[in-house]
């Protein structure tokens, strides 16, 4: 492996994960683009899922109280999300995963646009178990059709005045389970190869210290702070799709 393509791992690793240590979810929006410079798209991918699952052990331990506290909220969108990635998996006989990506990271850009330069934030309080499931749904019907699994929660996690450690106790965990999911369904299928595992051994160590910088960021960060980080997530999460779309 060339210098170059070292230097593009550990920058993507670095990327994705700050920003999985910061909110627990986003990975592949910011580590993606470095690491498909160095390596093939299933290679890149199979590194993000990989990377994204053992770097978010941390994050969930920083939240294993709320975590603890929350199992019904969070079964709710977990089991859910899990039976959707086949039926996304299933879909992409049916329905063309480019142009379902342009409707997505539309709605990501619409959200998140008009709602970062709002002084108040959306605010939705009551209890929603039924519209929670159909979110984590939709997110496991994303994930197993386009690899959009974290789209439509952070919208939803956005737009519910939980505390911090609450929002990432279903978003991370949420993601962690679907990715975990592509990560088995790609070493069935061979993805992970000697210079694939070489490429996540090189991106690890970066990773893990990256998280533990952006935990320590999200630990001093107030509640409002962290809906806004999510806000503006989903508007680089709609810009970077867009463009990939488009280019």
């Amino acid at each position: 492996m060339t210098t170059t393509a070292v230097l593009f791992i550990t920058l993507g690793a670095f990327a994705g994960g700050f920003v999985n240590g910061l909110a627990g979810t986003g990975t592949a929006l910011f580590a993606l683009g470095f690491l498909l410079v160095a390596l093939d798209p299933i290679s890149a991918v199979a590194v993000v899922s990989l990377m994204s699952v053992v770097t978010g052990i941390q994050g969930l331990w920083v939240v294993r109280e709320a975590l603890t506290r929350n199992v019904p909220r969070l079964m709710r969108f977990i089991i859910p999300g899990l039976l959707g990635v086949p039926v996304g998996i299933s879909l992409l006989s049916f329905i063309d995963a480019d142009t379902l990506k342009l409707i997505i990271g539309v709605l990501l850009l619409v959200y998140g646009g008009f709602f970062s330069f709002r002084a108040n934030l959306p605010k939705f309080e009551r209890r929603t178990p039924v519209l929670d499931s159909l979110i984590g749904l939709s997110g496991g019907v994303l994930g197993g059709m386009a690899s959009l699994s974290g789209a439509l929660p952070v919208i939803w996690c956005s737009m519910r005045p939980w505390p911090k450690a609450e929002t990432r106790a279903v978003l991370q965990p949420f993601n962690m389970s679907v990715l975990f999911t592509t990560t088995v369904m790609l070493w069935w299928r061979g993805a992970y190869t000697a210079p694939t595992v070489t490429a996540f051994l090189i991106a690890l160590p970066t990773s893990l210290l990256a998280a533990q910088i952006g935990i320590a960021v999200f630990r001093r960060i107030s509640d409002n702070i962290f809906r806004r980080l999510l806000i503006g997530l989903s508007l680089l999460l709609g810009l970077g799709i867009l463009i990939r779309a488009l280019v």
